[in-house]
């Protein structure tokens, strides 16, 4: 077989498995708030979950062709495809990146970012490899998305519990639970469909991007095999669920109620729609539903917050693109040395 149709096979093999490893270490962002205010059971959430992400997946390709604009590919792989395999060695150290701290974070019960930790691990390699890194790009669609997610997302879902609280503030408590437990069906629901929307694009970039390495697509459109592998991908990952992340979401940041579920995850899904939509950025589905959990948390007040897991979660966020790059880095110069 032609050592570049090889590489690409293995580059789309491996992207897949990244995806996959997206839906378990994503998973509890969609159902974590669902479960443990006992909304949903964990396998029926998961199964919508499910579902919603291949759904979600199918409704746009905006995500996927910022993530193909992070680097010069074609650059890489020179005139008429002459540095091909380099090239694809680039995309394919890029994911090793990503799943080297995704699976460490999941280990930890860590809800990093895997959006930030494929565009640290597609940084990394492209900077090692001296291909040109779009920095317009990264600032506009990453940098800035990536501070204004989390905060809209803490700020949105104070506001929106605030309303509740004053709403209801004559009615029956368990009667206003058992109102927003079903309430929390349709949030944790739409938060599914905002996380497929999210991130299944970031896989089908990556293809597209080793695709393109290899001299198979121009860049111009994302393959319609291509969109159904990463949504089927990220759907059978997200099934096989994120327990220990889901635990870290839905009781370790704040003892969560179903009026407070709903807040985070209305306010989160919202979020994600508008800026995979509107701005086709890729942000980070864990940065948004755990900063509106917190925002949603400190509506009884700011102690409630248990600040110290937070605190290491935030470290989480800060670290994940230059950790996701530094080993897409070394995996690049390792594998320069067996590759052509």
């Amino acid at each position: 077989m032609d050592l570049v149709l090889a590489m690409v096979i293995a580059v789309v093999v491996i992207a897949l498995v990244f995806d996959y490893t997206n839906g378990f270490h994503d998973a509890a962002n969609a159902i974590a708030t669902s479960v443990s205010t006992r909304a949903l059971t964990p396998r029926v959430a998961l199964a919508m979950a499910a579902i919603l992400n291949f759904v979600g997946a199918l409704l746009g390709v905006g995500v996927a062709q910022t993530i193909q604009g992070i680097i010069n590919i074609e650059e890489a792989a020179g005139v008429d495809g002459v540095n091909a395999a380099h090239a694809l060695t680039i995309v394919m150290a890029a994911l090793i990146g990503a799943i080297t701290w995704n699976i460490i974070t999941w280990y930890f019960g860590i809800p990093s970012s895997s959006s930030h930790a494929l565009i640290g691990g597609i940084v990394g390699a492209g900077v090692a490899s001296a291909t040109t890194v779009d920095w317009t790009t990264m600032v506009d669609k990453v940098a800035i998305p990536m501070v204004l997610s989390p905060l809209l997302g803490f700020l949105g879902a104070f506001t929106v519990m605030t309303s509740i609280l004053w709403i209801f503030r004559r009615a029956n408590p368990h009667r206003v639970a058992r109102g927003f437990r079903f309430s929390q069906s349709v949030s944790a629901a739409a938060m599914s469909l905002g996380h497929g929307l999210q991130d299944a694009q970031k896989t089908m970039g990556v293809i597209v991007l080793a695709l393109v390495a290899g001299g198979f697509e121009d860049g111009s459109r994302v393959p319609l095999w291509v969109i159904i592998a990463a949504a089927t991908a990220i759907a059978l990952g997200t099934y096989s669920g994120g327990w220990r992340i889901m635990r870290t979401l839905g009781r370790r940041i704040i003892e969560l109620d179903p009026p407070k579920g709903f807040a985070a995850e209305s306010t989160a899904a919202t979020v994600l729609y508008v800026m995979a939509i509107g701005l086709h950025a890729p942000v980070s589905t864990t940065h948004t539903i755990t900063s509106a959990i917190m925002g949603a948390g400190a509506t009884k007040r700011f102690s409630a917050v248990r600040w110290g897991v937070a605190k290491g979660i935030v470290v989480a966020w800060v670290i994940t693109i230059p950790a996701a790059a530094s080993v897409a880095a070394v995996t690049y110069f390792i594998a320069r040395i067996f590759l052509p």
